[in-house]
Protein backbone atom coordinates (compact mmCIF):
# COMPACT_ATOMS: atom_id res chain seq x y z
CA UNK A 1 0.00 0.00 0.00
CA UNK A 2 1.65 3.09 -1.40
CA UNK A 3 1.44 6.48 0.93
CA UNK A 4 -0.83 8.40 -1.95
CA UNK A 5 -2.99 5.36 -1.39
CA UNK A 6 -4.34 5.67 2.65
CA UNK A 7 -3.45 9.90 1.84
CA UNK A 8 -0.90 12.36 3.78
CA UNK A 9 -1.86 14.09 6.66
CA UNK A 10 -3.66 17.34 6.49
CA UNK A 11 -2.03 20.52 6.49
CA UNK A 12 -2.67 22.45 9.89
CA UNK A 13 0.40 24.92 10.70
CA UNK A 14 1.37 26.15 13.90
CA UNK A 15 3.33 29.55 14.70
CA UNK A 16 6.94 29.88 16.07
CA UNK A 17 8.38 27.38 12.99
CA UNK A 18 10.52 27.61 10.38
CA UNK A 19 9.28 27.95 6.53
CA UNK A 20 11.92 25.31 6.05
CA UNK A 21 14.27 23.27 7.36
CA UNK A 22 17.06 21.16 5.76
CA UNK A 23 17.00 17.24 6.74
CA UNK A 24 20.62 16.04 7.56
CA UNK A 25 19.95 12.28 6.44
CA UNK A 26 22.24 10.20 8.80
CA UNK A 27 21.55 6.80 7.97
CA UNK A 28 24.29 5.62 5.56
CA UNK A 29 26.52 6.37 8.01
CA UNK A 30 24.93 6.25 12.13
CA UNK A 31 22.59 3.86 10.91
CA UNK A 32 24.42 1.50 9.26
CA UNK A 33 27.89 1.84 11.49
CA UNK A 34 25.49 0.12 14.31
CA UNK A 35 24.86 -3.33 11.99
CA UNK A 36 25.99 -6.32 13.52
CA UNK A 37 27.19 -7.38 9.61
CA UNK A 38 28.56 -4.96 7.12
CA UNK A 39 26.54 -4.04 3.79
CA UNK A 40 28.23 -4.39 0.48
CA UNK A 41 29.89 -1.20 -0.70
CA UNK A 42 27.03 -2.01 -4.18
CA UNK A 43 24.12 -2.01 -1.49
CA UNK A 44 24.94 1.56 0.68
CA UNK A 45 25.99 3.12 -3.09
CA UNK A 46 22.20 2.11 -4.15
CA UNK A 47 21.05 3.48 -0.86
CA UNK A 48 22.90 6.64 -1.06
CA UNK A 49 21.11 6.93 -4.78
CA UNK A 50 17.47 6.21 -3.43
CA UNK A 51 17.96 8.91 -0.60
CA UNK A 52 18.79 11.38 -3.32
CA UNK A 53 15.85 10.48 -5.94
CA UNK A 54 13.78 11.18 -2.73
CA UNK A 55 15.56 14.53 -2.34
CA UNK A 56 17.41 14.32 -0.03
CA UNK A 57 19.86 16.90 0.06
CA UNK A 58 22.18 16.32 2.75
CA UNK A 59 23.40 12.68 2.98
CA UNK A 60 26.12 11.63 5.54
CA UNK A 61 28.07 9.32 3.72
CA UNK A 62 30.52 7.37 5.65
CA UNK A 63 33.02 7.40 8.57
CA UNK A 64 36.89 7.75 8.37
CA UNK A 65 37.25 6.25 12.21
CA UNK A 66 39.73 3.52 11.95
CA UNK A 67 37.97 0.41 10.71
CA UNK A 68 39.06 -1.97 13.62
CA UNK A 69 36.51 0.19 15.79
CA UNK A 70 34.50 0.69 12.99
CA UNK A 71 34.50 -2.11 10.34
CA UNK A 72 31.09 -1.53 9.07
CA UNK A 73 32.44 1.35 7.13
CA UNK A 74 36.14 0.05 6.85
CA UNK A 75 35.10 0.42 2.92
CA UNK A 76 34.89 4.12 3.29
CA UNK A 77 37.25 4.69 0.51
CA UNK A 78 35.71 1.79 -1.94
CA UNK A 79 32.20 3.60 -1.33
CA UNK A 80 33.56 7.18 -2.39
CA UNK A 81 35.34 6.11 -5.45
CA UNK A 82 31.94 4.60 -6.97
CA UNK A 83 29.52 6.95 -5.40
CA UNK A 84 28.53 9.40 -7.97
CA UNK A 85 27.70 12.45 -6.97
CA UNK A 86 24.45 14.28 -7.80
CA UNK A 87 24.42 18.09 -8.25
CA UNK A 88 23.17 19.67 -5.45
CA UNK A 89 23.63 16.96 -2.71
CA UNK A 90 26.20 17.23 -0.13
CA UNK A 91 28.08 14.29 1.07
CA UNK A 92 29.77 14.92 4.10
CA UNK A 93 31.93 12.24 6.39
CA UNK A 94 32.90 11.75 9.39
CA UNK A 95 36.83 12.21 10.04
CA UNK A 96 37.85 11.48 14.26
CA UNK A 97 41.05 12.80 13.77
CA UNK A 98 44.27 13.86 11.35
CA UNK A 99 44.55 10.29 9.92
CA UNK A 100 40.89 10.31 9.05
CA UNK A 101 41.31 14.09 7.66
CA UNK A 102 44.50 12.96 5.36
CA UNK A 103 41.98 9.84 4.52
CA UNK A 104 39.34 11.90 3.52
CA UNK A 105 41.09 14.57 1.03
CA UNK A 106 42.72 11.51 -0.48
CA UNK A 107 39.24 10.62 -1.21
CA UNK A 108 38.17 14.10 -2.53
CA UNK A 109 35.64 15.10 0.53
CA UNK A 110 34.42 18.58 0.53
CA UNK A 111 32.51 18.04 3.72
CA UNK A 112 33.42 16.47 7.15
CA UNK A 113 32.26 16.14 10.76
CA UNK A 114 34.14 15.64 14.18
CA UNK A 115 32.58 13.75 17.09
CA UNK A 116 33.29 15.37 20.29
CA UNK A 117 31.71 14.64 23.96
CA UNK A 118 30.00 16.84 26.22
CA UNK A 119 30.99 14.34 29.26
CA UNK A 120 34.09 13.56 30.95
CA UNK A 121 33.21 9.70 31.04
CA UNK A 122 32.18 9.42 27.42
CA UNK A 123 35.32 11.43 25.88
CA UNK A 124 37.58 8.82 28.00
CA UNK A 125 35.56 6.04 26.81
CA UNK A 126 34.91 7.05 22.93
CA UNK A 127 37.93 9.37 22.15
CA UNK A 128 40.56 8.19 24.73
CA UNK A 129 40.74 11.64 26.02
CA UNK A 130 39.41 14.09 28.42
CA UNK A 131 36.91 16.26 28.16
CA UNK A 132 39.57 18.85 28.19
CA UNK A 133 42.35 17.31 26.14
CA UNK A 134 39.65 16.32 23.12
CA UNK A 135 39.82 19.75 21.66
CA UNK A 136 43.83 19.64 21.34
CA UNK A 137 43.13 16.75 19.18
CA UNK A 138 39.86 18.75 16.75
CA UNK A 139 42.05 22.12 17.01
CA UNK A 140 44.68 20.60 13.85
CA UNK A 141 41.67 18.90 12.12
CA UNK A 142 39.20 21.91 12.06
CA UNK A 143 42.40 24.45 10.90
CA UNK A 144 43.39 21.87 7.97
CA UNK A 145 39.84 21.05 6.96
CA UNK A 146 39.04 24.89 6.67
CA UNK A 147 42.50 25.67 4.83
CA UNK A 148 41.61 23.47 2.10
CA UNK A 149 38.49 25.06 1.40
CA UNK A 150 35.96 22.21 3.41
CA UNK A 151 32.96 22.95 5.12
CA UNK A 152 33.49 21.17 8.59
CA UNK A 153 30.45 20.28 11.17
CA UNK A 154 31.10 19.46 14.91
CA UNK A 155 28.93 16.84 16.86
CA UNK A 156 28.36 17.20 20.16
CA UNK A 157 27.54 13.89 22.20
CA UNK A 158 25.74 13.11 25.55
CA UNK A 159 24.04 16.79 25.30
CA UNK A 160 21.39 15.89 28.02
CA UNK A 161 22.01 12.90 29.64
CA UNK A 162 25.27 10.38 30.01
CA UNK A 163 24.71 6.97 31.08
CA UNK A 164 27.55 7.05 33.42
CA UNK A 165 27.42 10.23 35.19
CA UNK A 166 23.28 11.09 34.53
CA UNK A 167 22.16 14.29 33.99
CA UNK A 168 24.21 16.46 32.04
CA UNK A 169 25.14 20.71 33.17
CA UNK A 170 23.55 22.83 30.72
CA UNK A 171 26.62 25.13 31.07
CA UNK A 172 28.97 22.24 30.13
CA UNK A 173 27.42 21.60 27.45
CA UNK A 174 27.63 25.02 26.21
CA UNK A 175 30.87 25.12 27.04
CA UNK A 176 32.26 22.63 24.43
CA UNK A 177 29.97 23.96 21.93
CA UNK A 178 30.77 27.60 21.80
CA UNK A 179 34.76 26.25 21.82
CA UNK A 180 34.30 23.66 18.84
CA UNK A 181 32.06 27.21 16.95
CA UNK A 182 34.67 29.14 18.14
CA UNK A 183 37.47 26.43 16.77
CA UNK A 184 35.85 27.27 13.47
CA UNK A 185 33.02 24.39 12.94
CA UNK A 186 30.34 25.77 10.50
CA UNK A 187 27.38 24.22 12.24
CA UNK A 188 27.52 22.57 15.34
CA UNK A 189 24.91 19.13 15.67
CA UNK A 190 23.64 18.49 19.46
CA UNK A 191 23.10 14.77 19.82
CA UNK A 192 20.85 12.72 22.53
CA UNK A 193 22.93 10.12 22.25
CA UNK A 194 20.99 7.61 24.88
CA UNK A 195 17.43 9.40 23.76
CA UNK A 196 16.74 11.04 27.48
CA UNK A 197 15.92 14.68 26.37
CA UNK A 198 12.41 15.84 27.27
CA UNK A 199 11.08 19.26 24.95
CA UNK A 200 11.77 21.63 27.94
CA UNK A 201 15.59 20.33 27.97
CA UNK A 202 15.79 21.42 25.19
CA UNK A 203 14.17 24.38 24.63
CA UNK A 204 16.41 25.30 27.72
CA UNK A 205 19.96 23.81 26.27
CA UNK A 206 19.25 26.06 22.37
CA UNK A 207 18.48 29.11 24.99
CA UNK A 208 22.34 28.63 26.10
CA UNK A 209 23.74 29.73 22.78
CA UNK A 210 23.85 33.09 21.21
CA UNK A 211 21.65 32.38 18.75
CA UNK A 212 20.68 28.99 17.10
CA UNK A 213 21.25 29.76 13.35
CA UNK A 214 24.27 27.54 13.66
CA UNK A 215 22.82 24.48 15.42
CA UNK A 216 21.17 21.12 14.45
CA UNK A 217 19.51 18.65 16.84
CA UNK A 218 20.46 15.24 16.67
CA UNK A 219 17.93 12.87 18.84
CA UNK A 220 17.55 9.26 19.36
CA UNK A 221 14.01 7.57 20.11
CA UNK A 222 14.68 5.50 23.08
CA UNK A 223 11.76 7.06 25.45
CA UNK A 224 9.66 7.81 22.07
CA UNK A 225 10.56 12.02 22.73
CA UNK A 226 12.71 12.78 19.45
CA UNK A 227 9.66 14.06 17.35
CA UNK A 228 8.75 16.31 20.54
CA UNK A 229 12.12 17.16 20.79
CA UNK A 230 12.42 18.04 17.40
CA UNK A 231 9.41 20.13 17.75
CA UNK A 232 11.08 21.99 20.63
CA UNK A 233 13.96 22.76 18.64
CA UNK A 234 12.20 24.01 15.47
CA UNK A 235 9.81 26.09 17.60
CA UNK A 236 13.81 27.52 19.93
CA UNK A 237 14.00 28.57 15.56
CA UNK A 238 16.23 25.50 14.55
CA UNK A 239 16.54 24.79 11.10
CA UNK A 240 18.70 21.36 11.12
CA UNK A 241 18.00 17.99 11.69
CA UNK A 242 19.12 15.26 11.63
CA UNK A 243 17.43 12.29 11.17
CA UNK A 244 18.05 8.07 9.70
CA UNK A 245 16.17 6.70 6.76
CA UNK A 246 13.77 3.55 8.22
CA UNK A 247 14.41 5.02 11.95
CA UNK A 248 18.48 3.00 11.34
CA UNK A 249 20.74 3.24 13.80
CA UNK A 250 20.72 2.57 17.79
CA UNK A 251 22.80 3.15 20.89
CA UNK A 252 24.97 1.03 22.61
CA UNK A 253 24.94 3.03 25.53
CA UNK A 254 21.22 2.53 27.09
CA UNK A 255 19.16 -0.56 27.13
CA UNK A 256 16.03 -0.48 24.91
CA UNK A 257 17.40 2.46 22.46
CA UNK A 258 15.50 2.43 18.96
CA UNK A 259 17.50 4.27 17.18
CA UNK A 260 18.09 7.48 15.71
CA UNK A 261 14.58 9.54 14.34
CA UNK A 262 13.41 8.14 11.46
CA UNK A 263 13.72 10.82 8.69
CA UNK A 264 9.65 9.18 7.57
CA UNK A 265 8.62 10.20 10.78
CA UNK A 266 9.84 13.47 11.00
CA UNK A 267 8.82 14.35 7.25
CA UNK A 268 4.96 12.96 7.88
CA UNK A 269 4.89 15.79 10.66
CA UNK A 270 6.61 18.74 8.58
CA UNK A 271 4.26 18.05 6.44
CA UNK A 272 0.95 18.02 8.64
CA UNK A 273 2.63 21.46 9.98
CA UNK A 274 3.08 22.56 6.53
CA UNK A 275 6.99 23.22 6.86
CA UNK A 276 9.11 22.43 3.54
CA UNK A 277 11.99 19.92 3.72
CA UNK A 278 11.98 18.52 -0.34
CA UNK A 279 11.92 15.00 0.35
CA UNK A 280 9.16 12.84 -1.26
CA UNK A 281 7.54 10.68 1.22
CA UNK A 282 6.53 7.70 -0.91
CA UNK A 283 10.25 7.53 -2.68
CA UNK A 284 11.67 7.53 0.77
CA UNK A 285 8.91 4.97 2.17
CA UNK A 286 10.46 2.54 -0.58
CA UNK A 287 13.75 2.96 0.09
CA UNK A 288 13.79 2.31 4.08
CA UNK A 289 11.25 -0.71 2.93
CA UNK A 290 14.16 -1.61 0.26
CA UNK A 291 17.03 -1.53 3.39
CA UNK A 292 15.15 -3.10 5.65
CA UNK A 293 14.56 -6.22 3.28
CA UNK A 294 18.33 -6.12 2.86
CA UNK A 295 19.09 -6.23 6.65
CA UNK A 296 16.22 -9.10 7.03
CA UNK A 297 14.14 -7.22 9.62
CA UNK A 298 11.19 -4.52 9.71
CA UNK A 299 12.03 -0.82 9.36
CA UNK A 300 11.56 0.38 12.77
CA UNK A 301 9.89 3.59 11.23
CA UNK A 302 6.54 3.78 12.30
CA UNK A 303 5.50 6.05 9.21
CA UNK A 304 7.61 3.33 6.96
CA UNK A 305 5.55 0.24 9.02
CA UNK A 306 2.44 2.24 8.14
CA UNK A 307 2.74 2.93 4.78
CA UNK A 308 4.69 0.05 3.45
CA UNK A 309 4.03 -3.09 6.18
Amino acid sequence: MGAREVGLPDTVGASGLPDRVTIWEVGPRDGLQNEAEVVPVATKLEFLDRLADAGGTVLEATSFVHPRWVPQLADAEELLAGLVKRPGVSYPVLVPNERGLERALRAGVEHVAIFASATETFARRNLNRSLDEQFAMFDPVVARAKAEGLAVRGYVSMCFGDPWEGAVPREQVVGVGKRLLDMGCDQLSLGDTIGVATPGQVTALLAGFDGVDRLAVHFHDTYGQALANTLAAMQSGVRTIDASAGGLGGCPYAESATGNLATEDLVWMLDGLGVGHGVDLDKLADTSAWMAERLGRPSPSRVVRALRG
